[in-house]
């Protein structure tokens, strides 16, 4: 199973290429910063030719939805796209991963208007109440494959 992951680029590229590097499932190459400003430059054409390209074959659109995730312009054509050529779309929070050695503060959802709930893998001590990102990888390593072939089609 190969599927297209959409999120928040500078925020979040840290945890996608943690859940990228679990191997659970495939997904498009992550692009490094240089190859994705290389896209970018060539204007919003480029990016959303990127953006079919790669999903074009993919079985499921998976939303890594990190703290700034549902306001992003890019994201939002992702969803939308997916919904429209009815691929399986699903989302995750990725807030409770480790980036830089700290976690983050859980996003809105971004799928909202399509009647999708994430998933959400977020573990805590439950001692101090704070989120135990090792635990919550563990978790989201444990059930992202399984979670992948969930996505919600809309069917109209």
């Amino acid at each position: 199973m190969a599927v297209f992951y959409s999120f928040h680029y500078e925020h979040d590229v840290n945890r996608v290429q943690l859940v990228e590097k679990m191997g659970a499932i495939e997904g498009q190459p992550i692009l490094n910063s240089q190859d994705w400003e290389q896209i970018r430059r060539g204007g919003n054409a480029a990016i959303e030719k990127w953006i079919d390209d790669q999903m074009k074959w993919k079985s499921a659109v998976i939303v890594l939805i990190g703290k700034e995730t549902a306001s992003r312009p890019w994201v939002k054509y992702e969803i939308e796209k997916a919904w429209n050529i009815k691929k399986p779309l699903l989302g995750i929070y990725i807030h409770g991963l480790s980036s830089m050695g700290k976690v983050d503060s859980k996003g809105a959802n971004p799928l909202a208007s399509h009647g999708i709930q994430p998933f959400d893998p977020t573990q805590t001590d439950w001692l101090s109440g704070k989120i135990d990102s090792k635990a919550t990888y563990n978790y989201l390593k444990d059930h992202l494959k399984m979670w992948a072939t969930q996505g919600k089609t809309r069917l109209w």
